[in-house]
């Protein structure tokens, strides 16, 4: 959301009541002294509470990320103070019914359907009692009248999250003058749930925003007045459901574009080709084309500066309408290089929006996600769409996590994330020396990184892969033979699972998904034909150099141990043989 804040009232009430709530600081020294405090004791806790309300003040005033992490005392003073702003916070409905005093000794009476009640004192204290949620039925961003707390702490997580991406990850900003450019994070809002349903409410939010477009122009298709419904995806393929399954979700029609194997690496990326062709083909009924910056190798980034200007071109006749310009940028706020070709992209071309993961790029539980866009307008319609009032808990989590990182522990995070990557990757080549296996060659991807798995179980001279090579076996035959080695291949995932190793991927050649009536041939790679077999695996934020450096322990003692269960296993099947 562009610069925007709440109503001046509102404003008022939460400068006014960020204070101590049982008295005013010149009151203390007189109040203390009668509880035969003395003074200069009096007057050292009273310097901590004045730094305190420095601090916050600061926040308000600012309204960017403090360079130095605060105390969790700190924040939760704060969360509290918030809290007390909101009409529900004094007491939970359990104690309530269970109160055996006479009468309401509460303030506020709330005669609505909902009023943000809580039964349970555990619940309200995992939620600092911030119960209304966040926004209104019209947009998810508006403040609400009976949540003034809450509203603060959702602008103001906007503001800290905006701050961050800008100068922590690196992403522009700025707001261009006259005919230049905005920058990616010039304008942002905040969505509270993950980053497949929040592509779905990105699109659906375009295609609102298109309707509005193409109903003022004087369009003349084939039936007369009518204008085209803008109802396809263009989607460069990126072997994630959740991708493909949010574009379902919006109601819209996917058109899966191919991708393309570099022919001097392992790398597959965007067919800027098939894109163009697919513009061309689909024309006016085309809402966006949606692109991914983080995702599993072998797929390295999509070229979205190159996609950005095609798009821009394409729309040179429908300047702010016309083909959106969506963009998957996951997990990938951690890379330097995938950022700077974000800034690149809205500077030479067209992005409409930009969804980042909260729980992937800043440590968070799963559950929300950050919207980026160098238009305001555009932020407008995605706020707008979101369905009913939503739940504070992702943003209360993130605006913890961010006052807790401060600027320099999100730098912290980045840098030592960078600082592993070549370790990583040496790591994996060992590893791969060891095995007879090589590490993919992928080097636009430096989150996920891919080893081949192509000698996992060739255990002798007649070894499965060799058998599906003859070209006496039909068709049949050799697809049993290749499901049989698939099978062998995933079960050792299963074995790296049970070793406590999470997150690595096992992808067999040749294998197929259908995923709501389309398959997907080759599915994991991304690419209908992809020649090897591999395993992936990801340096990304959060992981430290111990973890690291046990994973890669575990894994080597995980492949040892599969290679002499096949070798057993095979013993044991020539013997019944």
């Amino acid at each position: 959301m562009k610069a925007s804040s709440l109503p001046p009232s509102a404003v008022s009430s939460v400068l006014l009541r960020l204070k101590p709530s049982t008295m005013q600081t010149s009151d203390i020294p007189t109040l203390f002294t009668s509880l035969q405090i003395p003074n200069n004791h009096t007057s050292v806790g009273l310097s901590n509470l004045l730094s305190s309300n420095s601090q916050i003040k600061a926040l308000f005033h600012h309204k960017r990320l403090p360079d130095i992490g605060w105390s969790d005392v700190q924040i939760q003073r704060l969360l509290l103070e918030l809290s007390v702003l909101d009409t529900n916070c004094e007491e939970t409905v359990k104690t309530q019914f269970n109160s055996s005093s006479r009468g309401f000794a509460h303030r506020w009476t709330g005669a609505g359907e909902r009023e943000g009640r809580i039964y349970s004192t555990l619940v309200s204290g995992r939620h600092y009692g911030l119960g209304h949620g966040i926004g209104r039925s019209g947009d998810v961003m508006e403040a609400q009248p009976k949540a003034v707390g809450s509203s603060a702490l959702l602008r103001l997580t906007l503001r800290l999250v905006l701050d961050a991406v800008r100068r922590g990850a690196g992403l522009n900003g700025s707001v261009g003058k006259g005919d230049a450019s905005n920058g990616p994070a010039a304008f942002g809002t905040l969505l509270p749930v993950c980053t497949g349903m929040s592509m779905a409410l990105v699109l659906s939010g375009l295609r609102d925003r298109a309707r509005s477009f193409d109903a003022k122009e004087v369009f003349h298709g084939e039936n007369g007045d009518d204008v085209p419904e803008r109802n396809i995806v263009l989607w460069s393929r990126i072997d994630q459901k959740s991708c493909f399954k949010a574009i379902l979700s919006a109601g819209l029609k996917c058109i899966v574009l191919p991708t393309k194997k570099n022919p001097d690496t392992d790398e597959v990326s965007t067919d800027l080709d098939a894109l163009q062709e697919a513009l061309i083909a689909h024309g006016n009924r085309v809402l966006a084309v949606l692109t991914t910056t983080s995702c599993f190798c072998p797929r390295v980034p999509d070229e979205v500066d190159k996609v950005a200007k095609m798009v821009l071109n394409f729309n040179k006749d429908k300047p702010g309408g016309g083909v959106s310009h969506v963009i998957n940028h996951a997990y990938g706020l951690q890379c330097q290089a995938t950022n700077k070709l974000l800034n690149r992209a809205c500077t030479i071309g067209r992005v409409d929006a930009i969804i980042c993961s909260t729980d992937k790029n800043f440590l968070v539980p799963v559950g929300g996600a950050l919207i980026l866009s160098p238009n305001d307008k555009v932020i407008e319609s995605i706020s707008k769409n979101y369905p009913g009032r939503a739940s504070a808990s992702p943003m209360v989590d993130l605006f913890i996590t961010l006052l807790s990182m401060g600027l320099d522990g999100y730098k912290a995070i980045l840098d030592e994330r960078m600082r592993l990557v070549e370790s990583f990757r040496e790591s994996l080549h060992r590893v791969a020396n060891v095995f007879g296996e090589r590490v993919l060659n992928c080097p636009r991807n430096t989150i996920s990184f891919g080893i081949t798995l192509d000698n996992l179980v060739n255990l002798d001279d007649n070894d499965i892969t060799d058998t599906i090579s003859k070209m006496s076996l039909d068709e049949l035959e050799a697809d049993r033979q290749q499901k049989d080695l698939n099978t062998q291949i995933t079960k050792f995932g299963s074995m790296l699972f049970t070793r406590c190793i999470s997150g690595t991927r096992i992808v067999p050649r040749c294998s197929t998904k259908s995923i709501s009536g389309h398959t997907f041939k080759g599915f994991g790679s991304s690419n209908d034909d992809y020649p090897n077999a591999y395993m992936t695996a990801a340096c990304a934020v959060g992981m430290g150099e111990e973890e690291m450096n046990e994973f890669f322990v575990r894994l080597e003692k995980a492949w040892f141990d599969y290679r002499g269960k096949l070798t057993k296993d095979s013993k044991k099947q020539n013997t019944k043989s």
